[in-house]
């Protein structure tokens, strides 16, 4: 769900949507969802500790600036001043990073569990593809219709993921 929030918001943003921007953000959320639980089922317990005990601060810290930015850009600097671009390898990596690091508990628990990883990571790389395409496409219909508005209110829906992960771990 995070990530399908994150891709209505980067849809939101972009102004001349090609299919193309669409797949691209799609498969780097699919991506990074379907190679954590791997990265986090290799590691097993071995690194649990150390993961769980700082992964919602990264994730916080990464949507925080993102969302942040966002807001200062719809309100403060000009159309044609904006820099904020989600198809930008370094922001989609690191929204992408953002969005899927609670995966790597998922797979640590699978390692725990003895659940092999391979089918359970394609279905959950295929679905977050799936629902981030349209994502995508839904964030620039509602982009089209309120402008700069939605533009402020994907930021703060950036920084509201942050805070829910965040709390989700200190709570």
């Amino acid at each position: 769900m995070d990530a399908l929030a994150v891709s209505i918001t980067s849809g939101i943003t972009i102004n001349c949507l090609k299919i193309r921007h669409a797949f691209r953000i799609a498969f780097l959320f699919g991506l990074f969802q379907a190679l954590m639980p791997v990265l986090g089922w290799l590691a097993g317990i071995g690194l649990k500790q150390y993961v769980e005990s700082y992964d919602h601060w990264i994730a916080f810290g990464l949507l925080a600036f993102i969302g942040g930015k966002m807001i200062y850009e719809a309100i403060w600097i000009k159309e044609v001043e904006k820099k904020c671009d989600p198809l930008n390898l370094m922001v989609l990596l690191s929204l992408a990073v953002a969005t899927s690091i609670d995966a790597l508990a998922v797979g640590i628990s699978f390692a725990f569990l003895k659940v092999q990883i391979i089918t359970p990571a394609l279905i959950i790389g295929a679905i977050t593809f799936g629902i981030c395409f349209g994502g995508v496409y839904l964030g620039n219909r509602l982009g089209d219709r309120l402008g700069s508005k939605m533009e402020v209110l994907g930021g703060l829906i950036l920084i509201g993921i942050g805070f829910k992960i965040l709390l989700q771990h200190l709570l």
